[in-house]
């Protein structure tokens, strides 16, 4: 049995047998529960206006330990947080940010907000690095650098292949993009070690990398002003 299917058991389990021995208290007390079960509905409906939040919470969290979106263990974005699930609880599910930082966030969050479970089904994760090189540069041999980088670095799986798009031309550089599939433990690792080789391997192949820049061209007409300030116009 997995971590999130026992956690979401154990979890059901514990409100059921709260629920019992409440009950079972109630009636060895010798209240009526069913006098009880009304006045509780009455006083329901006078607080659930104030409540809706918290109701809100609970109900997606019954939604979460059911259809189970998302599970302990699991690597999640929400917000544009990465983070991993580490407890789901019926009104809030805590997760731990890559800054070991511990986050409480309401379900309802997870329910309305626009989630990104990237180990529902698979641990791979495929990414993408963009590089520009400068105009001139010998297109294939990018290409083999590139592909070369991938296959030598470490955690970058064999299959699905890392493959190389020529992208755009851009205005001061050809546009590359290489993409490779790691997984979802490695793969900001896998980022920076790809970045650190392409950077010395681009050198050594004498592959300029360029940054934006523009060409300034100065019309004759200026430089035969005897004032500067003074205003240009076209004929």
């Amino acid at each position: 049995m997995d971590q999130g299917l026992k956690t979401s058991i154990l979890t059901l389990e514990g409100y059921v047998i709260w629920g019992i021995g409440i009950l079972s208290a109630l009636n060895v007390f010798g209240l009526n529960t069913t006098a009880l079960t009304v006045a509780f509905g009455a006083l329901g409906v006078g607080l659930g206006f104030g409540l809706q939040t918290i109701f809100n919470n609970f109900v997606s969290g019954i939604i979460l330990l059911f259809e189970r979106p998302i599970q302990v263990g699991d690597v999640i974005e929400i917000d544009g947080i990465w983070a991993k699930v580490t407890r789901i609880n019926v009104r809030s599910t805590v997760v731990q940010t890559f800054d070991n930082a511990s986050l409480i966030i309401p379900n309802a969050n997870f329910i309305s907000a626009r989630l990104t479970n990237w180990s529902f089904n698979d641990l791979r994760i495929r990414r993408n690095i963009t590089v520009g090189v400068s105009y001139g540069s010998d297109v294939k041999k990018v290409e083999k650098i590139l592909l070369e980088i991938a296959g030598n670095t470490k955690h970058v799986l064999v299959h699905p292949q890392p493959d190389v798009h020529f992208m755009d031309f851009a205005d001061s550089a050809l546009i590359f993009r290489l993409r490779f599939w790691s997984t979802i433990d490695n793969f900001m690792r896998v980022e920076t070690q790809i970045r650190f080789s392409i950077t010395e391997d681009f050198r050594k192949a004498g592959i300029e990398i360029p940054f934006p820049q523009r060409d300034l061209h100065i019309r004759s007409d200026f430089r035969d002003l005897k004032n500067p300030s003074e205003k240009i116009t076209d004929v």
